[in-house]
């Protein structure tokens, strides 16, 4: 099947999970930090203060992530999905009402709940159960959706901020959400896979079977790539959450930083779909230690770039290593664990991510406030980054080694 006949054959499906990964933009760390210097300065905050308010409030989503991730083994897309996105409106409508400091952790909790985690978390799910063979260009046209909203958000913000209060700016985007539930709700008048079929059709893990959560917990492959799966989140989330503050100590004004977003953008999504194809010819196992490597590379020129060229190859180089988070993971949960329970798994797999989504902000931050700048940090992140990928190597080798002696002491039938 050629990528167009797929495309048209599955746009439906496929639209669901762009839809639901754009829409967790709202909820994303790339367009909350927008509002950073708004933020900081209607509650009186410090780097510090603010970063640890949002590592509090995205914690707390990381914990309830842990077990509201199993609804997408439950529900249908067609339930899950429409209440999701009016928890998300919600959220938006309390950032444009909140005026009480104590409560900024609070909407940062909800928002990131459902945008950076569930709305993300549905549509991933989504994809992976809806699509085995495909399944890799499947979850990169999907994250597709997420790219966009990368790409244009930041700059449609910073143009309305000129003109228009940052309160009205969330406004607006509860709005959107609103107003595009029922366009999901028509595309999901009949879902791919039905969820009482799931168990039937969903393909098995590792030893040919579906792994339960448990199961994965006590095999020493989660233990050894719990730090790769943190690196992205952590770092990444870092680098946007500070983008205010990077401009400011390099000298670039707001607007030059988010203006080098589509270059980000159009490298990601021929990453994305690069990855996609080689998922479906090779598997995640062989791609799953490599991706982060450019993302390494990036940190270490992020150390000492002061120009906007460097900073559009610091970019660049971020965004080959999106292409493979985007992709590689999620393939990642299907072909080791199966998909019988996939919800759960990746539900954990999540959590830490938005766990880790809220280390980096929080450690960022203090270090700032603590004489050291963003920049200053970027080699010691791109040494833990490196390590983290020594690990997962190791332990991806050593699984694949165990599953291959498994299976030769198989008696032939």
């Amino acid at each position: 099947m050629t990528s167009l006949t797929f495309l048209h054959q599955n746009a439906r499906w496929l639209s669901v999970g762009g839809m639901m990964m754009f829409l967790s933009s709202f909820g994303q760390t790339f367009f909350i930090s927008i509002f950073a210097g708004e933020i900081r300065s209607e509650f009186g905050l410090s780097h510090g203060g603010w970063g640890s308010l949002y590592a509090i409030g995205t914690l707390a989503s990381a914990v309830v992530m842990v077990w509201a991730g199993m609804l997408s083994d439950r529900l249908r897309v067609r339930v899950l999905g429409p209440c999701v996105l009016i928890g998300l409106a919600l959220a938006c409508l309390l950032m444009a009402g909140n005026h009480a400091v104590w409560a900024v952790p609070v909407v940062i909790f909800l928002l990131r709940f459902f945008g950076q985690g569930m709305a993300s978390h549905v549509a991933q799910v989504a994809m992976a159960r809806w699509f085995a063979r495909a399944r890799g260009k499947a979850l990169a046209v999907a994250t597709m959706g997420f790219s966009v909203g990368e790409a244009l958000l930041p700059m449609i913000v910073v143009a309305a901020l000129g003109w228009m209060h940052w309160r009205g700016v969330w406004v607006a985007g509860a709005l959107v959400l609103l107003l595009l539930i029922p366009v999901l709700m028509w595309l999901l008048k009949e879902e791919r896979t039905p969820q009482s079929l799931a168990t039937q059709e969903s393909s098995t893990g590792m030893g040919g079977r579906h792994w339960r959560r448990t199961d994965m917990l006590r095999h020493p492959l989660f233990w050894m790539l719990l730090p790769y799966l943190m690196m992205p989140p952590c770092f990444g989330t870092a680098f946007y959450f500070q983008q205010v503050h990077m401009a400011e100590v390099r000298g670039w004004t707001h607007a030059e930083f988010v203006a080098l977003v589509p270059l980000y953008t159009v490298t990601g999504l021929v990453a994305m779909m690069s990855y996609g194809w080689a998922i479906d010819r090779f598997g995640s196992l062989r791609l799953l230690p490599l991706f982060q490597l450019p993302f390494a590379l990036g940190f270490w020129v992020l150390s000492s770039v002061d120009s906007a060229q460097g900073l559009a190859l610091v970019f660049v180089l971020f965004a080959l290593m999106t292409g493979g988070a985007a992709t590689v993971f999620g393939a990642f949960w299907a072909e080791f664990y199966g998909t019988g329970h996939l919800g759960a798994i990746k539900s954990l797999g999540s959590a830490v991510m938005v766990l880790a989504s809220a280390l980096g902000p929080g450690i960022s931050g203090t270090l700032i406030d603590a004489g050291y700048d963003f920049p200053s940090q970027a080699p010691a992140i791109a040494l833990a980054i490196l390590c983290a990928s020594a690990l997962a190597g190791f332990g991806v080798w050593r699984t694949q080694k165990q599953e291959s002696s498994r299976s030769e002491e198989q008696p032939l039938s």
